[in-house]
């Protein structure tokens, strides 16, 4: 019996120890949308619900041959990145993506944990901006992170656009600038360079959201390692993200995790 070759995609992201977001959460988006997942792990993070209590960096060394075992042997038709802590990771981490020719860069900068604490080193925010955006096919920062990136406050409409702007100037093929941190509905703005879009969902009332941003990233990834326009990857990741946090359960005491399961068992 030929069972057909689902895409693949992998992950470049630190261990989440209470399984909600980070490796954790790609793992199980990929399977949820029909890809077949692996992961080079960039850290190792002791956290819960409520806080991350330590975090050790994997050697770079380690990082580089952990990408290039699974990239020469099973491939990956896209590639997606959350916490990459320093300069020489995120190098490392590019050099690689740029060496085995990566089709399609998905780049999460994932900054701060839903807890508050800090996953970037403020010294690596410029490596980031300057080494790995350029190689990305989209980037998917939240409200926060997209101002740390441009250095432009977004108070309104027009400042999300210019954060946009800014971000694709710096050498990305497009981005997605998620609005969950913004008052009233969710509306994340897209640009490609050309033309914006905005995606919206109401807003659901939960504590439960760890790992949205992890899952969001992982979701496009996945819809365009299916073969989707970058447009069309965005919606439907928005959609199962959506349904993912109405489907949610309570886990801990803090931000409890997504449903990423939830069409397949309740």
């Amino acid at each position: 019996m030929v069972i057909n070759r689902p895409p693949t995609v992998m992950t470049i992201a630190g261990s989440d120890s209470g399984g909600g977001a980070g490796i954790q959460a790609d793992l199980k988006t990929f399977p949820a949308l029909g890809v077949f997942g692996t992961s080079t792990l960039t850290a190792i993070t002791a956290q819960n619900t409520i806080a991350v209590s330590a975090v050790h960096e994997i050697p770079t060394d380690i990082i580089t041959a952990q990408i290039d075992a699974v990239l020469t042997d099973i491939g990956a038709d896209a590639v997606k990145t959350g916490m990459l802590s320093s300069t020489a990771i995120i190098e490392a981490v590019a050099e690689a993506v740029q060496r085995h020719r990566v089709p399609i860069l998905v780049v999460d900068p994932v900054m701060v944990a839903k807890s508050g604490d800090r996953l970037l080193r403020q010294e690596a925010i410029g490596a980031m901006r300057s080494v790995l955006l350029p190689l990305a096919t989209v980037v998917t920062p939240n409200i926060p992170e997209a101002e740390e990136l441009t250095g432009i406050t977004v108070a309104n409409d027009a400042d999300a656009r210019r954060v946009a702007q800014a971000i694709v100037d710096m050498g990305a093929s497009s981005v997605v600038v998620k609005g969950g941190h913004r008052d009233g509905p969710p509306t994340d703005l897209f640009f490609d360079g050309d033309e914006f879009h905005e995606f919206t969902t109401k807003r659901i009332p939960t504590v439960n959201t760890h790992g949205t941003g992890c899952t969001f990233a992982s979701a496009i990834a996945s819809y365009l390692a299916h073969g989707e326009p970058v447009a069309i990857a965005i919606s439907r990741a928005k959609d199962y993200v959506t349904e993912a946090i109405r489907a949610s359960y309570s886990i801990g005491s803090g931000h409890g995790p997504l449903h990423h399961f939830y069409a397949f068992w309740k």
